[in-house]
């Protein structure tokens, strides 16, 4: 709305302008008409014609005006100019001198053809000619900004709707300290050949790459904050093939009320080159579910953890325990919700283990949470291969405490963090994922309920592909991928983080809730678009090297267990998987089982035996890569 309201005073603004230099051009084009009839001697001019055109000057005035408006001669204030235009301004100044003409012939003045037939000419020249000085009064000042400050940064502008009008607006507004709109592109073929600003719109997306180099474009401006994410996924890949550094403006349900302006242009990222839909949550579901609670988040300082606790953080919880074994992660987030909510929240930092029982069994009966969020885990797959021992220790162990505290201390629901390692795992990690997805669902007779909630990979997560490849292209490359035929699923950490807290709103005991990742991303395309976001040219800037899988990982990843029952939610992001019942003893003997091994000090080789052993769909990656070849 405020918006709106500002384009309306704007127009209005240059419409009284250029009315008041319409009433000086009338006036100015009766006197040179008369001067030039008269010889440019004005002593000359008879009196009774001066006193013609002083009467009929206000009538004439009057219809001018009155018939600009109606022919929406003030809605050419150098938006969109092209010869169409000018040939209708001209039309326009035609219709309205034989309209004045008319009232001069019923009221019967008396001035020679020929004045009249200059002060027509005169006049249509000047009306047209201070619609389209803007454009000259720009290119003047430009060029002397160029010329003054050395400054030439060339910029194409796709998008000449609303959110264009502000930025160019803007950039005229400060000087252009940005930089100079050299060309415009617009998907509307009626406004391709007009100018916007007085910059020409060369065409629609598929001339991006052409006008890149017929401009000597610098920086690309993408501003369709409307446009759909299909729309605008597909505009940011052909921008990135430019070379030219890419700013785009937030989805418009991103920007919401906040004012559109040039500071509002970010860096284009490789999670708007995925193209992911907008994530619609029921807010009223996970106000009610977090709302007054006690939440506890285990592994708060990791990427997911952290990112849980800004976002339980908007629900108004009556406090967030955050747990975690590392000081300066925790500390980090602490800070940041300290600064964000000062006195409105109230977060509570603990340092602790998963796998010290007698601490965890302490912090439980100290806060009473009421739900807990379980994320504390080891998830780097090449890392846990080498360290069995480890994982199982982490993540099973750990889990088991963390579930049993659960139970002795209250909490009403428990929400575990897994993964898509742990279908059909083909590592230890995701093998000991698996077992404490089944470490839940064996509890369905418990007090507490307990869920898992299922996702694949996450953009920028520590460890992830993400921050690895833009090391390697900071540093120059290569870039290196395990097997240019490999795919993954990503999705946002935020995006993850709010479908975890609605599924955990909606979750029953037992369940497994499995996150809709989208499509699945080829890791040699993302590599490729990455180095392209750098403004760097793959295999010719930076190399990409495949140097094979590494220990335990395999060419795909699935999210769902291929004999699940799989059913979708109220929100279609999120489905259920309906597991058989497991018996809690089995699950306890195969806790002693694993326990015994350690106190046993079983090598590397026995553990991964062993885990085959409880989990009967753990294969390894060999074997199930081979059957993708």
């Amino acid at each position: 709305m405020r918006e709106k309201l500002q384009n309306i005073a704007n127009r209005l603004h240059g419409g009284l302008l250029l009315a008041f230099a319409d009433v000086l051009i009338t006036l100015l084009a009766g006197g040179l008409a008369m001067l030039v009839r008269f010889e440019f001697n004005f002593n000359s001019v008879p009196g009774d014609i001066l006193s013609e055109w002083y009467r009929f000057v206000p009538v004439q005035i009057i219809i001018t005006l009155v018939m600009f408006v109606l022919l929406r001669m003030y809605g050419y204030i150098l938006q969109a100019i092209s010869s169409l235009e000018i040939s209708k301004m001209f039309l326009t100044c035609i219709l309205t001198s034989l309209a004045v003409g008319t009232a001069a012939y019923l009221m019967k003045v008396k001035l020679s053809v020929s004045i009249w037939f200059m002060m027509m000419a005169i006049k249509i020249v000047g009306c047209v000619l201070v619609r389209y000085s803007v454009r000259i009064f720009n290119s003047i000042s430009d060029a002397a900004l160029e010329r003054k400050t050395g400054f030439t940064n060339r910029i194409m502008l796709v998008g000449a709707g609303s959110a264009g009008s502000l930025i160019m607006r803007e950039m005229k507004a400060n000087g252009k300290k940005v930089g100079r709109v050299v060309c415009v592109i617009d998907d509307d073929p009626a406004k391709v050949g007009k100018e916007f600003y007085g910059v020409r719109v060369v065409g629609g997306r598929e001339m991006i790459i052409r006008a890149a180099r017929k401009y000597k474009v610098d920086e690309i401006f993408i501003v369709i904050p409307s446009a759909s994410r299909e729309d605008r996924k597909e505009i940011m890949e052909i921008c990135n093939r430019t070379g030219c550094r890419t700013k785009t403006l937030p989805a418009i349900y991103q920007i919401m009320n906040d004012e559109i302006s040039v500071s509002s242009l970010r860096d284009v990222s490789i999670q708007d080159l995925l193209g992911r839909e907008q994530v619609e949550l029921d807010m009223s579901g996970i106000n009610g579910f977090i709302s007054g609670k006690k939440v506890m988040v285990t592994g708060a300082g990791g990427s997911i953890g952290s990112e849980l606790c800004r976002q339980i953080a908007k629900y108004n919880p009556d406090t967030i325990i955050g747990l975690d074994i590392y000081e300066n992660s925790l500390y980090d987030i602490q800070q940041e919700l300290k600064f964000t909510y000062k006195e409105d929240l109230d977060f509570r930092a603990v340092i602790a283990s998963v796998r010290d029982k007698e601490r965890i069994y302490e912090v439980f009966d100290k806060y009473r949470p009421d739900i807990v969020f379980h994320a504390a885990a080891h998830k780097h797959v090449p890392l846990m291969e080498s360290a069995p021992e480890e994982a199982i220790k982490n993540n099973v162990f750990g889990t088991y405490h963390v579930v049993r505290a659960a139970e002795k201390y209250g909490v009403k629901k428990f929400i575990m963090i897994s993964t898509d390692k742990a279908v059909n795992p083909t590592n230890i990690m995701g093998a000991t994922k698996r077992f404490c997805e089944m470490v839940l669902q064996s509890r369905k007779d418990s007090e507490t309920e307990f869920a898992c909630v299922r996702f694949g990979n996450v953009l920028g997560s520590n460890g992830s592909v993400v921050p690895l490849f833009k090391k390697q292209i900071e540093n120059g490359g290569p870039v290196t991928i395990t097997d240019k035929h490999i795919i993954r699923y990503f999705m946002t950490i935020p995006e993850a983080c709010s479908l975890v807290l609605e599924a955990g709103a909606m979750a029953k005991n037992g369940q497994v809730f499995v996150l809709d990742m989208g499509n699945p991303v080829r890791i040699l395309d993302l590599a490729e678009e990455m180095i392209r976001l750098s403004g760097l040219r793959p295999y010719v800037d930076i190399e990409i090297k495949e140097i094979g899988l590494r220990p335990g990982e395999k060419l795909y990843e699935e999210l769902l267990m291929s004999n699940g029952n799989l059913t979708q939610t109220a929100n279609r992001k999120i489905f259920v998987e309906e597991q058989e019942q497991l018996s809690k003893d089995h699950i306890m003997e195969c806790l002693e089982t694993l326990d015994k091994a350690l106190q046993d000090n079983s090598t590397d080789e026995e553990l991964i035996a062993l885990m085959k052993k409880i989990i009967p769909t753990y294969r390894s990656p060999e074997e199930v890569n081979s059957s993708v070849n």
